[in-house]
């Protein structure tokens, strides 16, 4: 298995056994006081639960461009194709369109816009660049979900980012209801790192991004800390946006409505955190997955 080399693994997983270790790093990497989009008080909370949620990031005014956008890469046929693209297991409709900052200039401008990467360098404390980006496409009747998982698991075990100082803003495109698969997190979680169990199988990445398998929490684990946190569903218009940490506990349900949920989703990892060997998996993630190049968003 291929190992980080000279750097510490803090956080061990894909074990024999399932591990629970206490977050060893900062939540919000700034110093108290540093000028920046959040607020204080919304810092706190973002310290606090694990995620901060903005009401309309994005302008109505603006929505529609991204929308437009939207359809114009899932109706593409030279997207479908593109090995960046994830279809449905059963619909074969794209669930997902990988480094979408780099194929369309629409969502890069986005990556770049001040409300969206500034929140970022606030909350981890210096320059960032872009770990993974993407557009999640949930139609209505029959959209699979995502099971309960911690984004920092799968990045530190297949993609070798060594510390939790790694953020995600989830902004969606489409009305997030409480009925049509929206995104549910368990608040406080993220200061419990949860280490699965079982070794990755060699380009678990296929299997993975339609249906999650190695880098799963037990039933055990996940009833636990559910009784402990609680869980929180996030609904908004579009435009609205979800800050979350890399190490919340978080999922989404299929969406069985007739209401398709959208959303764009980006990743910020500080430049001071970039991605060594992978902690526990025997190769690399592709680079569209996870970034090997990181050049800070400017």
């Amino acid at each position: 298995m291929t190992t980080a080399t000279r750097i510490p693994d803090l956080y061990p997983s894909r074990g024999a056994t399932e591990v629970s270790i206490p977050r060893k790093d900062p939540v919000v990497w700034s110093a108290p006081g540093t000028p920046g989009p959040i607020a204080g008080a919304e810092l706190q909370s973002l310290e606090r639960d694990g995620f901060l949620a903005v009401d309309q990031l994005v302008g109505a005014d603006e929505i529609g461009v991204y929308q437009r956008e939207l359809e114009r890469l899932v109706t593409d046929p030279a997207i479908r194709e593109d090995e960046r693209s994830i279809v449905e297991p059963k619909s074969k409709e794209i669930r997902s369109v990988f480094e979408v900052h780099k194929i369309s200039e629409v969502f890069a401008r986005l990556v770049r816009d001040e409300r969206v990467v500034g929140r970022a360098r606030q909350i981890l404390g210096s320059d960032v660049y872009v770990h993974q980006s993407r557009i999640n496409v949930k139609p209505g009747f029959g959209a699979s979900g995502f099971y309960w998982h911690s984004d920092f698991e799968t990045w530190h075990a297949e993609d070798g980012l060594p510390n939790m100082r790694t953020v995600s803003v989830s902004i969606a495109l489409t009305e997030n209801y409480d009925t049509n698969g929206g995104l549910m997190i368990m608040p406080g979680s993220h200061r419990t790192f949860l280490g699965c169990a079982g070794a990755t199988p060699k380009d678990n990445y296929k299997q993975s991004l339609q249906m999650q398998d190695a880098g799963t929490p037990s039933d055990e684990a996940l009833t636990a800390l559910a009784s402990e946190y609680g869980i929180k569903l996030f609904t908004g218009r579009a435009g609205s946006a979800t800050w979350f940490d890399c190490n919340c506990m978080h999922g989404s349900g299929d969406n069985i409505t007739p209401f398709p949920r959208s959303n764009v989703f980006i990743v910020f990892n500080s430049v001071e955190n970039a991605a060594v060997e992978p902690f526990a998996a025997p190769v690399r993630r592709p680079e569209f997955i996870g970034a090997r190049d990181f050049t800070p968003v400017k």
